[in-house]
C-alpha cells in the first residue's frame, strides 16, 4: 500500500455495505486487495450490514480474487465514496482515477454548521408522545403496524423485532391510549425495556406488514447512526427536509419521518433514492437499509435501555415533498440567466470557426451513423488525419489543428496500423503526426458519464480542436431506447465540448432492417435523441451496385493499372488515343503486343488482383442534417478499402435507395423492441436473483417476484411450458417446491 495515496479506510466509511448489491460489495473487496489492504479491513466494514454478514465469507471470497488485465482499483472506492458524500480536501494531489467533475450545489457547509441541541420532554407522558405521533402521520381509518416483542438469534445476544401487530386503526389506538393513564403496554402489549418498541410509519391493509401491504406511500425514514445526534439535528433542519415527525431513538440516532407523498411503489423508490442522495451529499450518512416503505421506526413514548424514545418535533422543514424538491432544484440550479436581445444586438457573439467547411463548427458535436461494413472507423481515422494535416475530408475542407482519437474497439497495434494504412492509401505525407493523439481504451472503457471527466482531465491543456470517439456503443450509459436516459448520456458530449472548447465527433450504428424508406434522422439505432442532439448528423447508407456499374469500375481500374505499368516499364508512343486509354480491352491488347512476355505476365497478375479488389468495393451515400449550415446535396462515395473516395464522375448519383414499406418498418421495430425488452428483463432477473442468493437462503418465488415488480404466478410461468416461458432463463434456472410447500427458484448447475 502506498502511504502517499488516499486512505481507503476513510473512503469506505462513507459507503454503507447494506446499500450495495453483491457485485458492488465484491468490487470493494477487489479494490482493497489490489491496493494492498488486508482482508480484515473488508471484514470489519462488511460487519456494518448485520443482516447479510456471514463470518468467514469475506476471507473465502478474498482468496478467489485474481489479477486481471483491467483490475478493480482504489479508484472504484473513491468514486463510490464521492457518490455518498465524500469530497477531497482542497489542495490535495489527485490519486488513482480521480476525476474532475461538477457536483450539484451543497446546501450544508460542513465547516460552519453548528450542532443543534436536543431537549428531552420536561414532563414524561408516554401516551401523549405516541398519540401525537399517530395523529400526525395517520388518518383516523388508517391501520397502524407496531411491534413490542423481540427475539434473538442462538449465536448472539442481539435482539430483533418480530413482525408485530396490524389489527387496529389509528382511531382505535388513540381512543385506547387516551384512557391508559401512561401504561401504553396495556394497549400495545408490554415491551422489553432493554430494546424498546417500534412502529411502522406508513398505513397497512390489515393483512400483513410487507411492502405489498402498504396502502399509501406517504413517508420515508431518514436515519443516521454514525454522527453526533446534535449534528444530525442540525443537518436535518438545515436541509429543510419535509419532516412530519422527528424522533429520538433512545440511542445514537434520530429517526426523521419524511414526507415523500408517492403515488405508487415505483415513484416511492425514485423519491427515496433522490432524498438519500441529497442527504449523503450534504453530510448526513443515511442507513440505506431503511428504504422500504414497510420499514419499522422507533416508537416514541417508550423506554430503551434507560433512555427515552421521544418526539423532538413535528411538522418541521418544508410542508410537502413538492415544495422541498422544488427548493432543492432551485438551489442546485447552475444554469445561466436569460439575456435580452437588445443588449447583444449591436455586439453579437462571434460564431465559432468552421472545423469542417459547410458542415460543423469548432466546439460543436457531430454524429456519423451507418450500418456495419460502412467503414465508419476508417472514415473517422480519415477525418483525424484530415484535421491534423488541414486537408479535405469527403470533399469538405477541414481546419488544421490537434485531434484526440479515442479508440474503444481496436487493439492498439491494429489501430496504429490503420492510421498508417490510411495515410498510404490517401497518398498523403505524414507531415503533422504530432497533431494526432490516440487514446487506446479497448477493454478499459467505462460508461460515458465516468469517461467524460477522465477525458477532460487528460485533455485539459492539449488544445485539441476535435475529440473523436469511436464507437459510442462501448460507452453508452443506460437504455439506448430511453429518451430521458439518452438525453443525459448525450449531455456528456456537451460537457466535453464546453470544458475543452473543442468539437466532439462520434459514430453509431444503424438500427436493424432496411433503411431506404426512413429519413436520415430515423436510421441511427436507439432513441431519436441520438439523431436530434448533435449539431451535425452525417448518415451513411449503402447503395446497391448493378453489374453495369461494377463493370465500369472494373474497366476504369484495369485501365489505371495498365497506364501506370506502361509509365513505369515502357516508354509508350503516342499511338494510344484518348478513347483507347479509357478502354480496358484496347489497353490490354496494346500491352500484350508491346510488352515482353515477362512484363505481360507480371501485368496480368496485377490486373487480376485489381479485379478482385474491385469486387470488394462498396458504394455509399451521405445525407446530412445540419443545425448551423444549409443542407448539402447528398455525397456519393466509394469505399475502396481502407479509404473513402468521393464519386467525382457521378456514376453513383442515379442509384435509388431501396424502399422499405411502413408496414415492414413497423414490424421490424416491434421485433427489436421485443428483443430489447427480453434482454432487459433477463438482466433484471439475474441481478435481483444474485442479490437474494448472496443472503445465503433459498430464493423465494414470492420475494423475487416482488423485487421484479411482478406476481409470483407470472414469474413461475417463465419456467413452465406455456406461451409465457422464457427459454433464456429456463436454460439457467428452474422452479421447485420447498419443504414448506412454497415455490422457489434455483440455478440448474447447483
Amino acid at each position: 500500500m502506498d502511504n502517499n495515496q488516499l486512505n481507503l479506510i476513510e473512503m469506505i466509511d462513507y459507503i454503507e455495505p447494506s446499500g450495495l448489491d453483491y457485485q458492488e460489495w465484491c468490487a470493494v473487496g477487489m479494490a482493497l486487495q489490489h491496493e494492498g489492504y488486508p482482508v480484515s479491513v473488508w471484514e470489519n466494514w462488511s460487519r456494518r450490514d448485520p443482516d447479510r454478514y456471514h463470518a468467514g465469507e469475506c476471507e473465502r471470497k478474498w482468496r478467489t480474487f485474481r489479477g486481471c488485465a483491467s483490475p478493480v482499483t482504489g479508484g472504484t472506492i473513491v468514486q463510490m465514496a464521492k457518490e455518498h458524500g465524500w469530497a477531497p480536501e482542497k489542495g490535495r494531489e489527485l490519486a488513482w482515477d480521480d476525476t474532475i467533475q461538477k457536483d450539484p450545489a451543497i446546501i450544508v457547509d460542513s465547516h460552519y454548521i453548528e450542532n443543534l441541541e436536543i431537549h428531552e420532554p420536561k414532563e414524561w407522558c408516554p401516551e401523549k408522545e405516541l398519540i401525537t405521533y399517530i395523529e400526525t402521520l395517520f388518518g383516523t381509518d388508517d391501520i397502524v403496524g407496531y411491534v413490542t416483542r423481540s427475539w434473538s438469534k442462538p449465536d448472539n445476544d442481539k435482539k430483533y423485532p418480530d413482525k408485530g401487530c396490524w389489527d387496529r386503526t389509528a382511531r382505535q389506538l388513540i381512543q385506547s391510549l387516551s384512557k391508559c393513564k401512561g401504561d401504553i403496554g396495556s394497549v400495545l402489549g408490554d415491551y422489553d425495556p432493554e430494546v424498546g418498541a417500534w412502529i411502522r410509519f406508513n398505513p397497512l391493509d390489515g393483512k400483513g406488514c410487507k411492502n405489498e401491504n402498504v396502502t399509501d406511500f406517504r413517508y420515508a425514514l431518514v436515519e443516521s447512526d454514525s454522527m453526533d445526534l446534535e449534528r444530525q439535528n442540525a443537518i436535518i433542519r438545515e436541509l429543510e427536509l419535509p419532516v412530519a415527525c422527528l424522533v429520538h431513538s433512545g440511542n445514537k440516532s434520530l429517526h426523521a419521518i419524511v414526507r415523500v407523498d408517492a403515488a405508487d411503489y415505483a415513484e416511492y423508490r425514485k423519491r427515496v433514492d433522490y432524498l438519500y442522495n441529497v442527504c449523503q451529499k450534504n453530510g448526513l450518512k443515511t442507513d440505506n437499509q431503511n428504504r422500504n416503505p414497510s420499514r419499522l421506526s422507533r416508537m416514541p413514548g417508550v423506554i430503551r435501555n434507560g433512555q427515552k424514545q421521544f418526539l423532538i418535533a413535528t411538522n418541521i422543514g418544508k410542508t410537502s415533498w413538492d415544495e422541498w424538491h422544488e427548493w432543492i432544484e432551485k438551489i442546485n440550479d447552475d444554469l445561466p440567466e436569460p439575456e435580452n436581445m437588445a443588449d447583444v444586438w449591436e455586439c453579437l457573439p462571434r460564431l465559432a470557426a468552421p472545423l469542417i467547411d459547410g458542415v460543423l463548427r469548432q466546439g460543436h458535436k457531430m454524429l456519423v451513423a451507418g450500418p456495419s461494413k460502412a467503414g465508419k472507423s476508417f472514415a473517422l481515422i480519415e477525418l483525424s488525419i484530415a484535421i491534423s494535416e488541414g486537408r479535405k475530408w469527403m470533399g469538405w475542407q477541414c481546419a488544421q489543428g490537434r485531434v484526440l482519437y479515442v479508440n474503444l474497439e481496436l487493439d492498439e497495434a491494429s489501430c496504429f496500423h490503420r492510421f498508417r494504412d490510411v495515410y498510404t492509401s490517401l497518398g498523403w505525407r505524414p507531415d503533422s503526426l504530432k497533431n494526432i493523439d490516440v487514446w487506446n481504451l479497448r477493454g478499459k472503457s467505462v460508461p460515458m458519464d465516468k469517461l467524460a471527466p477522465k477525458l477532460i482531465r487528460r485533455a485539459a491543456k492539449k488544445n485539441y480542436i476535435a475529440v473523436i470517439i469511436d464507437p459510442i456503443y462501448k460507452v453508452i450509459t443506460g437504455d439506448e431506447n430511453s429518451a430521458d436516459q439518452m438525453a443525459r448520456f448525450c449531455n456528456q458530449f456537451d460537457l466535453v465540448c464546453t470544458e475543452l472548447g473543442c468539437a466532439v465527433i462520434y459514430c453509431h450504428h444503424h438500427s436493424k432492417g432496411g433503411q431506404g424508406g426512413k429519413k436520415s434522422m430515423d436510421r441511427a439505432s436507439g432513441s431519436g435523441v441520438f439523431a436530434r442532439d448533435p449539431d451535425a448528423l452525417l448518415d451513411m447508407i449503402e447503395l446497391e451496385l448493378s453489374d453495369d456499374v461494377l463493370k465500369q469500375e472494373e474497366n476504369k481500374a484495369v485501365c489505371d493499372v495498365c497506364r501506370k505499368y506502361l509509365d513505369t516499364h515502357f516508354k509508350r508512343q503516342e499511338d494510344l488515343s484518348q478513347d483507347s486509354l479509357c478502354s480496358s480491352y484496347q489497353m490490354l491488347n496494346y500491352c500484350e503486343n508491346k510488352l515482353s512476355k515477362e512484363q505481360w505476365d507480371c501485368l496480368k497478375g496485377l490486373v487480376e488482383a485489381e479485379k478482385v479488389k474491385v469486387k470488394s468495393y462498396t458504394a455509399w451515400r451521405i445525407e446530412g442534417t445540419l443545425r448551423e449550415f444549409p443542407k448539402f446535396d447528398p455525397v456519393n462515395l466509394w469505399f475502396r478499402y481502407p479509404t473513402h473516395e468521393v464519386d467525382e464522375v457521378g456514376i453513383l448519383s442515379d442509384i435509388q435507395l431501396e424502399e422499405l414499406s411502413s408496414k415492414d418498418y413497423a414490424i421490424q421495430k416491434r421485433k427489436k423492441q421485443a428483443e430489447d425488452n427480453r434482454i432487459k428483463k433477463q438482466n433484471e432477473f439475474e441481478i435481483e436473483y444474485a442479490n437474494l442468493e448472496f443472503e445465503g437462503e433459498e430464493v423465494s418465488a414470492n420475494v423475487l417476484a416482488e423485487k421484479l415488480e411482478t406476481t409470483s404466478k407470472e414469474l413461475l410461468s417463465w419456467f413452465g411450458d406455456g406461451k409465457r416461458q422464457k427459454r433464456n432463463l429456463k436454460d439457467k434456472f428452474e422452479k421447485y417446491i420447498g419443504e414448506d410447500g412454497k415455490s422457489y427458484i434455483r440455478r440448474k448447475d447447483k
